[in-house]
């Protein structure tokens, strides 16, 4: 009888095998009957592993406007189709928006993101759907963004404040280090919408607490953006043990820190009156425990904040660096503030509206320096027809903003910043501007963004003439990272404007 056992569990072994190898080969054989997106030579094993660099936003431009605006790349175990079209833009995120709604599986989605569970990294499921919908409508939607109205127009006349007191210090024309004002300005609107309170800046609280804060950030940013080779070639993840140990004990601190944070809040209860983002997911908790778990919320808390201050920082920074090397543009946007909102008072957000050539200036920004120029990458959840193509399930989908913001099929000398274009039909077209996505991964935190944007760049033009430091242009090489980074920090010379300097002087003392 043992034998018998034995014999059948042999058989059903080598049974499942062959079954096993005739799929996979069916399935090599259907997929090399239909036609598949081109593919630019590769590498056995690797694939074209061996042609990306850093930063890969040039380095996917470089391929798509050599080999064509729709590809499909190997790295090596991972399909990767690579768009550069708006044609292609509208095949996969409007008519096949719902198959390429799926993330990657990832080692940063799993290590830093709760295991694929933010509203980010997560798949297209009823958990994601669940999480949107509460963003869309208790977040993000028309009625709730002016309710942080407040907090955005404190945080910016901090910033105005710091400038203030860095032009007047030296008898000199102060040199200012722009970028740490921007990051911490969009640092604080985040922790205070989202948490109730600000980490960062001369007014902090907490300062220890503030410190500890400002190094999970730092090293957050770092750790999300690193290369991790096992994601494409798992037989060599052991090799890469030392970045997964990194990710798990960043990983420890952060859910420390957000934790001790959300039994904070729950223990106040927003008793100073002022309703965070993390309240409206305690309340939710509430009436769902089972689905709004502590991890749900603290992923969610934990997005909001790396995302949104450092996509509205970069995109101030890059449009300040734009206009210095621009300067008939800021001087004409100068002049706009000047008629729109005067000197007797500082800029509000209501004056934003009302600032036409301003938004064109952050839309030429956002053409030509968007915040996530490859956006997050997408997966397909099944097979798929792109342009004629067949489009395997489980590939992974980049979109490829900086070519297609670039292309001069497209837009009329892509090179240069001309806000101009805005006021016409050229920026109408659908799906050739999209910094902030389409579709149903689409950022729904884009319109409150380009506010916070507006009114920092608009206040600054207001209250101070900046300059360029010395005669160079200012340096607009990028740096590797998913926001993509200036790779050189914006300094520039502040100067208070003379019809300015009463007012800000009643504002902020003399």
């Amino acid at each position: 009888m043992e034998d018998f056992n034995m014999f059948t569990w042999v058989i059903s072994l080598v049974t499942i095998f062959i079954l096993a190898k005739l799929f996979v080969s069916k399935t090599l054989r259907n997929d090399k009957t239909k036609k598949l997106p081109p593919s630019p030579p590769s590498l056995p094993i690797i694939g074209h592993l061996h042609m990306i660099k850093q930063p890969l936003h040039r380095t996917l431009h470089n391929i798509s406007t050599t080999y064509g605006e729709i590809l499909l790349l190997k790295l090596g175990v991972r399909k990767i189709l690579l768009i550069s079209s708006p044609l292609a833009v509208e095949e996969c995120l409007v008519k096949n928006d719902t198959i390429f709604a799926d993330r990657p599986d990832t080692l940063v989605g799993r290590l830093l993101h709760y295991n694929n569970t933010s509203i980010a990294f997560s798949p297209y499921n009823n958990h994601f759907r669940t999480l949107k919908k509460l963003m869309t409508q208790e977040v993000f939607s028309s009625t709730k963004i002016p309710l942080f109205s407040g907090i955005r127009q404190d945080e910016c006349r901090l910033l105005v404040r710091d400038l203030r007191q860095e032009a007047i210090n030296d008898e000199k024309p102060s040199r200012v280090n722009m970028n740490q004002g921007f990051l911490e300005f969009a640092l604080n609107v985040m922790t205070r919408m989202t948490a109730g309170k600000r980490y960062y800046g001369k007014d902090v609280e907490d300062t220890s607490q503030a410190k500890q804060f400002s190094d999970i950030m730092r090293e957050g940013s770092v750790l999300s953006a690193a290369d991790n080779p096992g994601d494409f070639l798992p037989m060599l993840k052991f090799m890469f043990k030392g970045l997964e140990k990194k990710m798990v004990a960043w990983m420890e601190k952060t859910d420390n820190f957000y934790q001790r944070l959300l039994d904070e809040r729950k223990s106040m209860a927003y008793k100073d009156g002022n309703k965070a983002i993390i309240d409206v997911l305690i309340s939710a908790q509430q009436h769902d425990p089972v689905f709004f778990t502590n991890e749900v919320i603290k992923g969610m808390v934990m997005v909001l904040i790396l995302a949104g201050a450092d996509t509205t920082a970069s995109t101030i920074e890059w449009a300040m660096s734009l206009l210095l090397n621009n300067p008939e543009a800021l001087k004409k946007a100068q002049k706009e503030v000047d008629e729109v909102v005067r000197h007797d008072r500082l800029m509000t957000e209501d004056d934003v509206s009302k600032l036409p050539y301003l938004h064109n200036i952050v839309n030429e920004t956002l053409r030509m320096y968007p915040p996530t120029p490859l956006l997050l990458p997408h997966a397909s959840s099944e097979d798929a027809t792109v342009c004629g193509y067949h489009v395997p399930r489980g590939t992974m989908l980049m979109v490829s903003l900086w070519t297609i913001h670039r292309d001069p099929k497209i837009w009329s000398d892509p090179e240069k910043f001309v806000p101009e274009r805005f006021e016409g039909k050229e920026g109408e077209s659908l799906y050739k501007l999209l910094p902030f996505g389409l579709g149903r991964r689409a950022c729904p935190g884009y319109a409150m963004g380009k506010r916070a944007v507006c009114l920092v760049l608009g206040s600054i033009l207001q209250c101070f003439d900046v300059e360029r430091v010395g005669k160079d242009m200012v340096d607009m090489e990028q740096a590797a990272g998913i926001t993509m980074p200036k790779a050189k920090p914006l300094e520039a010379i502040c100067k208070v404007r003379p019809c300015m300097a009463n007012l800000l002087a009643q504002q902020f003392g003399v």
